[in-house]
């Protein structure tokens, strides 16, 4: 049979699979409405993205041929030598404030002499001619001397990353680089940390013969507002006081395996919290 004569078997999926599938998609569907992303959009995206991860799929060892990816896609053959071309090799590059900024707040939350004996990131005089080391602009400097410190300051300054006391001194606003405003930077993170969470439960459920990745939650409902409202400032406590432990021991390792050949894995460790009211969801309230 030709490529032009694959036929493509119609498979009913596992009603479990398409419940699970449904349920995710809910915020994602409302967060394009609101940004006026309209069906015929996202369906030539999920098309794209289809071929795209059928084609770094192996078989044998053997590079994917557009037939391979057509009957694996149930996508025709003309179609998927079209978007194979259209397909751009590597990961989506961070905007520049995300990448060098992530890296600057990892330095104050995770090196000691940048803490407080609470633990708490240190206000930092802006200048090393005030400061020394224990400057804005040396912490910086240790990250990277391709950038001014002082745009990264306005720039923070503007995501609410960080903002700069009655002494002058440049205070961190937050445990982990979560800009407040910046609407690129807030959509990079939703694209990341999004897909290395389902990364994690995909990973689960389909390869069951490797042991499993952390993925937890709890659930509690019956709440009234003011317990969410306590619960809400209790995880973002707990939260800081984790993330922060383990960023410590993450740049540890960073650290150690500089110099590694084999030092080619990345990890995300995250944690989020979330209410609802039932009633809204349901469509049910008075």
């Amino acid at each position: 049979m030709s490529d032009q004569g694959v036929a493509h078997a119609i498979v009913t999926p596992p009603r479990s699979v398409t419940a699970a599938v449904k349920r995710l998609l809910r915020p994602l569907v409302k967060l394009l409405l609101h940004y006026s992303v309209q069906y015929p959009a996202l369906a030539n995206l999920l098309k794209l993205t289809y071929v795209e991860v059928a084609t770094a799929m192996p078989v044998d060892g053997k590079d994917q041929t557009d037939s391979r990816v057509s009957l694996l896609t149930g996508i025709h053959r003309m179609d998927v030598k079209r978007l194979r071309n259209e397909i751009v090799s590597g990961h989506d590059e961070p905007p520049l404030s995300v990448s060098i900024g992530a890296q600057i707040v990892a330095r104050w939350t995770a090196y000691p002499e940048y803490l407080d004996n609470k633990g708490r990131p240190l206000p930092l005089h802006r200048l090393a001619s005030t400061g020394g080391a224990m400057s804005f602009e040396s912490l910086v400097r240790s990250v990277t001397k391709d950038i001014r410190p002082r745009a990264i300051l306005d720039e923070w300054l503007r995501l609410g990353v960080a903002q700069v006391d009655e002494l002058g001194r440049v205070m961190l606003l937050t445990d982990a680089f979560i800009p407040s405003h910046g609407l690129d930077e807030k959509l990079f993170y939703l694209g990341k940390n999004v897909h290395d969470h389902i990364g994690a439960c995909t990973h689960n459920l389909t390869r069951l013969n490797e042991p499993p990745l952390l993925e937890r939650s709890v659930y509690y409902d019956r709440l009234s507002k003011d317990s969410t409202l306590i619960l809400s400032a209790y995880a973002r406590q707990l939260s800081s006081q984790v993330m922060q432990a383990f960023s410590q021991k993450a740049m540890e390792l960073q650290e150690r395996d500089h110099q590694n050949a084999q030092a080619h894995y990345r990890v995300t460790y995250g944690q989020y919290y979330y209410q609802a009211d039932e009633q809204e969801e349901l469509g049910t309230k008075p």
